[in-house]
C-alpha cells in the first residue's frame, strides 16, 4: 500500500468513526423520532468531519486535514459520551466509564477550536516562532481542562443520572475543580490572543492574504460567542439562546473553512456552476502526466530552446508561482513569467536546474516538491538535447569554417597559381619545362582535392565501408599501425551515420596521438558485440592529465555519440599513453 493510499484511508477511518459518534450520540440523546433542532445539530458538527478528510484526501502532507479530523474524532467522542452519561442504564454500568472518558473529549475539541484550529490556518504551521511558546502554554491549559472535567466531584455533573464514576470527592475534587476552570480560562484567554493574532496578520498581509483571513476572523469570534452565549443560557432548559450558540459554535469554524478553501482555491478545490448543475472541481494543479500530454505535440513541433520555454511555463502553471525558470550549465536562462523575486525553490534537472519563484498563493507544500522533482526529469533531458543540439550547431560551424579556411589557404592559392602560371605560358610560349611543371601542379592540386574531399566523407568509407575506410586511413601514418576488427565486420554494412561518426573519431585521435601524444605506436581495434558497435585506438604517447585536460577536438565528436545513443570515452594518464572508447547501440 502506497503512503498516498494509506493517508486516505486513515482519513477515511478518523472522519468514520467521528461522524459515527456524532449521528450515534446526537440520536441517542433524543431517541427516535429526533426532533428537527436535532437533526441540524448533527447536520452542523457532520460538517466538521468532512472537511476535515477533504483536506487531509487532498493535501496528506499539509497538518491541518489532521488537526480538524483530530478536533472532528474528539467531537465525535464527547457527544457519544455525553449521549451515554445522560442514559440511566449507562450511567451505572459498564459502559459509564468509557461514557466519562468519552465525554471529557468535548474539552479537547474546544481547545483544538479555540486555539489550534484557528492559529495554524491554512497550511497547519505556526504563524511565527514566537507563537511556540502560546502553542505549549495552550497545550497544557487545555490538558488541565481535560483533566479537570474527568476527576470533578458528581456535583459538576449533576445534569447526569449517575453522576461522575471517576469523580473526587473533598479537596480532591475541589483541586480537580479548580485545574479544570483554570485550564479553561486559560484556553480562553490565549484563544483571545489568537483572535488579535489574526488581526494583526491580517493588516500586514496582502490582499489575498486579508481575504482569507477575514474568513477566519469571522468564524473565531462566531465560536468564541457561540460558546459565551451557551454558557450564559440555562443547560437545562433547552432554550433558544441554548440551541442558538450551540449551533454558532459549531457550525462557525467549519463555515468558514469550507468558505476559504472552495472561494480562495486554497487547495485547489472550488465549486462550480454548470448551468443548473452545482459541482465540485478537485486538483486544479495538474499532474505530471497531465502536464506531459498537453505539452507533448507541442514539444514535438518546438526548437530545443522552445521547448525550455514551454517547460517552463508548465512548472510555472502547475505549482502556480509567480515565474519558473530553466537554466542550462552554460548559464542560458529561460523564464516564465516576471522574475522579480529570489528563487524559493530551486531543483537539479540534468545538466542544468529549475528555479520557481514564490507561489502565488500560500508556501510551498511536500506535493509540490515531489511534483517538480518529478518534472525536473523531463526538463533534465530537454536541457540536455537544448545543449547537444548547440552543441552540435556549433560543431557544424567549425566544420565549416575548416573546410572553407582549407579550400582558401591549400586549393584555392594552388589554383591561382596554375591559372597564372598558364597566362604566362601563353603570353611566353613556354616550352616542354615549363608545361611539365604546370602539369605537376595541377596534379597537386588534384591530389589535395582528394584529400580535402577524405575529409569531408572519404570514398573509400561509402565504397568499402568502416573497417576498409579505417585501415586506408592508418596504411598512411609515419608510425607503427595496428587495425584489428571482428571478421564478421568487413564484410557488414552500417547506417552512414554511424559509419561516419566511428570513423572520424578514429581520425581524430589518430590525429591527436601523432600531434600531441608523440606516439610511436597506435592500435585500433573494432568489435560488434553485446548490442554495441565499438572502436578502441590506444597508443604509447605520454598521455594527459585528466585533471587539466579538456574536451579540445573530441568534443564534438562526443556530442555525435551521444546523439546516436552512444558514448565516447578517454582513459589515460601522464607517461601512461591514451586510450580512446567509443560506442553506439547496434542490435546484432
Amino acid at each position: 500500500m502506497t503512503a498516498v493510499t494509506s493517508s486516505r484511508v486513515l482519513a477515511a477511518s478518523l472522519a468514520t468513526v467521528a461522524a459515527a459518534g456524532i449521528v450515534a450520540g446526537g440520536l441517542l440523546e433524543t431517541g427516535l423520532p429526533a426532533p428537527f433542532s436535532q437533526w441540524l445539530f448533527i447536520a452542523v458538527c457532520l460538517t466538521m468531519p468532512a472537511i476535515g478528510w477533504l483536506v487531509a484526501t487532498r493535501r496528506p502532507d499539509n497538518v491541518y486535514g489532521w488537526l480538524l479530523l483530530a478536533a472532528a474524532v474528539c467531537l465525535g467522542s464527547g457527544g457519544l459520551g455525553t449521549a451515554l452519561l445522560l442514559r440511566e442504564e449507562a450511567g451505572h454500568g459498564p459502559l459509564a466509564g468509557a461514557a466519562a472518558v468519552l465525554a471529557s473529549l468535548f474539552t479537547v475539541f474546544y481547545g483544538l477550536s479555540w486555539v489550534f484550529i484557528p492559529l495554524l490556518f491554512p497550511d497547519g504551521r505556526l504563524p511565527s516562532r514566537r507563537w511556540r511558546a502560546g502553542a505549549w502554554i495552550a497545550g497544557t491549559a487545555i490538558t488541565a481542562h481535560w483533566a479537570g472535567v474527568l476527576f470533578s466531584p458528581d456535583e459538576v455533573y449533576a445534569m447526569f443520572p449517575a453522576g461522575n464514576p471517576f469523580g473526587l470527592s473533598g479537596t480532591a475534587g475541589l483541586v480537580a475543580a479548580g485545574v479544570g476552570g483554570l485550564g479553561q480560562v486559560v484556553t480562553f484567554l490565549v484563544a483571545l490572543s489568537v483572535l488579535v493574532s489574526l488581526v494583526l496578520r491580517r493588516r500586514r498581509s496582502d490582499a489575498a492574504g486579508r481575504r482569507r483571513l477575514r474568513w477566519m476572523i469571522a468564524g473565531v469570534v462566531g465560536t468564541l460567542g457561540g460558546f459565551v452565549l451557551t454558557g450564559l443560557s440555562d443547560p437545562l432548559s433547552y432554550g433558544p439562546g441554548l440551541w442558538g450558540g450551540i449551533v454558532i459554535a459549531m457550525a462557525s469554524l467549519p463555515a468558514v473553512i469550507a468558505a476559504a478553501v472552495f472561494r480562495h482555491n486554497l487547495l485547489d478545490v472550488r465549486v462550480g456552476i454548470r448551468g443548473s448543475r452545482l459541482f465540485l472541481v478537485f486538483d486544479l494543479r495538474p499532474t505530471v502526466d497531465e502536464l506531459l500530454s498537453e505539452l507533448g505535440p507541442a514539444l514535438e513541433e518546438a526548437e530545443p530552446v522552445e521547448q525550455l520555454g514551454r517547460l517552463a511555463g508548465a512548472v510555472r502553471a502547475g505549482l502556480e508561482t509567480r515565474w519558473a525558470a530553466v537554466a542550462l550549465a552554460d548559464g542560458t536562462r529561460v523564464v516564465a513569467g516576471r522574475e522579480d523575486s529570489p528563487a524559493v525553490l530551486t531543483v537539479p534537472a540534468g545538466l542544468g536546474h529549475i528555479a520557481c519563484g514564490p507561489r502565488t498563493a500560500g508556501r510551498f507544500t511536500a506535493e509540490d516538491r515531489r511534483l517538480l522533482g518529478a518534472l525536473a526529469v523531463p526538463i533534465g533531458l530537454a536541457i540536455q538535447s537544448a545543449g547537444l543540439a548547440a552543441r552540435l550547431v556549433n560543431a557544424e560551424q567549425a566544420e565549416r569554417r575548416r573546410i572553407e579556411r582549407n579550400i582558401h589557404d591549400g586549393a584555392q592559392q594552388q589554383l591561382v597559381a596554375l591559372i597564372a602560371g598558364l597566362e604566362l605560358a601563353r603570353a611566353t610560349g613556354g616550352g616542354p619545362d615549363s608545361l611539365a611543371l604546370l602539369r605537376e601542379q595541377a596534379r597537386q592540386t588534384l591530389t589535395d582535392l582528394r584529400e580535402l574531399a577524405a575529409g569531408i566523407h572519404p570514398s573509400v568509407l561509402s565504397q568499402g565501408g568502416l573497417v576498409e575506410a579505417v585501415e586506408e586511413r592508418c596504411s598512411r601514418l609515419p608510425v607503427a599501425t595496428t587495425v584489428a576488427a571482428d571478421a564478421e565486420l568487413r564484410a557488414r554494412r552500417f547506417p552512414d551515420e554511424i559509419e561516419g561518426a566511428l570513423y572520424f573519431t578514429v581520425s581524430e585521435a589518430i590525429a591527436n596521438a601523432l600531434k600531441h601524444a608523440a606516439a610511436s605506436r597506435i592500435e585500433v581495434r573494432l568489435t560488434h558485440a553485446g548490442g554495441r558497435l565499438q572502436v578502441v585506438v590506444s597508443d604509447d604517447g605520454k598521455g594527459f592529465d585528466p585533471a587539466v585536460a579538456g574536451r579540445g577536438g573530441l568534443g564534438p565528436l562526443a556530442d555525435r555519440m551521444s546523439a546516436l545513443g552512444g558514448r565516447l570515452d578517454l582513459a589515460g594518464g601522464p607517461g601512461e599513453g591514451t586510450r580512446l572508447r567509443a560506442w553506439v547501440p547496434m542490435p546484432g
